[in-house]
């Protein structure tokens, strides 16, 4: 039986408003929508919120693209998909705050399916949520990875852990060695004979990330910052660029089957620096932040 694309498009719809609800709420300012259409086929909309009093930049963009013909990122990572129609639509959004004491945070939910005449249907569901903080806190840590864990048990037991590990080797810089922030969840090519149960699973990633995170954000974005603070995050959003620009899968898929340059960068922070050779003063909280990051058991 062919899945119902339809109606998981239109639980993405649903998400990219609500999601977009609470973060302006929260800010007090509204998104901007920019609607756009895929010479190839689809469309989407972005949505943005610019310069608001606890968000720098927050980008909630909702994409469906279909095609003839699948691009060579995808064709290497799953060769079984080459001479196959493909249709993918998905949710994806980053948040870059103001203050350097509240994490910057991504999340995406995502649904491919790729067909050809007298073949069965090849189809999967992905996502997850990371938070990359600039200062540790581990109430927030703890909070951030109780929440992923309690949307997972319906699912089973074994969920968790595994998508935990994924989330952890995925947001990885290996050419710095270093971990991009405190992980979360991730999970792709979800594709089980239950349609229902992956697409289950995919509403509650998708519905649990303003769980995990607008709490920290509630707990930090009153707190005093200065110049320094404010210069190490613009230092370590430099990471997050670095990440997105040479491994992020999701990047390199949309760019390769002709999506919108705009809405695919809009994960890119508005302010990033590098510095050559940078180290931080020893014993401050800049220098603790790497110990923070190494990859552990939060909960």
């Amino acid at each position: 039986m062919k899945p119902d694309s339809q109606r998981v498009k239109s639980f993405l719809l649903a998400l990219q408003d609500d999601i977009c609800r609470q973060l302006s709420a929260v800010d007090g300012t509204a998104f901007i929508e920019d609607s756009w259409q895929r010479d190839a086929g689809g469309g989407g909309r972005s949505r943005v919120l610019r310069d608001g009093a606890v968000f720098e930049q927050a980008g909630v963009n909702f994409s469906h693209v279909y095609g003839d013909a699948m691009p060579a990122s995808a064709t290497a990572h799953r060769p079984e998909l080459a001479g196959r129609s493909f249709e993918a639509m998905g949710v994806s959004l980053v948040i870059h705050p103001l203050n350097p004491y509240v994490p910057t945070s991504h999340a995406n939910v995502r649904f491919f399916i790729a067909e050809k005449p007298g073949a069965d249907p090849v189809w999967w569901f992905g996502g997850g949520f990371d938070m990359t903080p600039f200062y540790g806190f581990e109430e927030d840590a703890v909070h951030w990875h109780r929440t992923a864990r309690d949307l997972c048990l319906p699912f089973g037991e074994d969920v968790y852990p595994r998508y935990k590990k994924w989330c952890d080797d995925y947001f990885y810089l290996r050419h710095r060695d270093e971990q991009r922030g405190i992980g979360g969840l991730f999970f792709d090519d979800l594709n089980t004979p239950d349609f229902e149960h992956c697409f289950a699973f995919m509403q509650a990633v998708g519905n649990g990330f303003t769980e995990a995170y607008l709490p920290v954000v509630e707990r930090r974005k009153a707190l005093a910052w200065g110049e320094r603070e404010r210069a190490f995050q613009l230092y370590r959003r430099g990471r997050y660029v670095e990440f997105n620009l040479v491994w992020d899968r999701g990047t390199l898929f949309g760019l390769q089957t002709g999506g919108r340059t705009e809405s695919i960068l809009m994960s890119m922070p508005p302010l990033v620096r590098w510095e050559y050779n940078y180290q931080p003063e020893a014993d401050s909280p800049e220098a603790a932040l790497q110990e923070f990051l190494t990859v552990k058991a939060w909960i």
